[in-house]
């Protein structure tokens, strides 16, 4: 009997307890399909987005995404998956949000929103590390997943930032104003939203009870 434990890419709790019991040629065509699908879905969640005039970083569902899939997943398909959304936006397909002054592309990455971009797979390999000790169990500890997830977003952005603001306001005045101020109440809120998914999902489904 093959121990799924010792795969190479281990999958997040709730992935396991619900595929776990699968043979192993299907766990890994699961684990694959989940990566892709949600590289998929973080690339569809880039073309719901609210431009913002006043700042070149758009409102999007992207954090939220990338947080809840990496809690679903586990750290490594969750860091993963996001890897593979970045290389697809390397390659050129048009997975970033639409810009009319920033490119799709690898200069997307070099670009204002880029360190945006370059911190999903931390931010989901951080979220989905909590989660597969167990802060995915309840809503307050899944809502401090999530949050720590978004901090190294919004940092990152923000450091990154700095970088194409003129220097006479402040660097770092500007990049908040521009890279945070903006989008912190309400990517909170989706967090808010979103973390009460998971907890929901082991209580109602009785997975919780069968993985034990």
């Amino acid at each position: 009997m093959w121990d799924r434990r010792a795969v190479t890419f281990p999958a997040g709790p709730l992935f396991v307890a619900a595929f776990g019991d699968s043979d192993r040629a299907l766990w890994a065509a699961l684990r694959v399909t989940a990566v892709v699908f949600l590289a998929a879905l973080t690339a569809a969640a880039a073309q719901v987005s609210i431009p913002l005039p006043f700042t070149p970083v758009p409102l999007t569902l992207q954090p939220v995404v990338v947080l809840i899939g990496g809690a679903v997943l586990g750290p490594r398909l969750g860091m993963s998956s996001q890897v593979l959304y970045l290389g697809a936006g390397v390659l050129g397909l048009p997975v970033f949000a639409a810009s009319a002054v920033l490119p799709q592309g690898a200069a997307r990455l070099l670009g204002p929103t880029g360190g945006y971009l370059l911190s999903y797979p931390v931010a989901a390999f951080v979220t989905g590390w909590l989660a597969s000790r167990g802060f995915d169990r309840r809503y307050f500890t899944s809502v401090l997943a999530m949050v720590a997830g978004l901090a190294i977003i919004l940092a990152t952005g923000v450091v990154w930032l700095m970088v194409f603001t003129p220097a006479a306001g402040g660097r770092m005045s500007t990049a908040l104003q521009l890279g945070l101020y903006p989008f912190v109440v309400a990517d909170l809120a989706k967090v808010c939203i979103a973390a009460a998914i998971l907890p929901a999902l082991w209580r109602f489904t009785g997975l919780g009870r069968s993985s034990r």
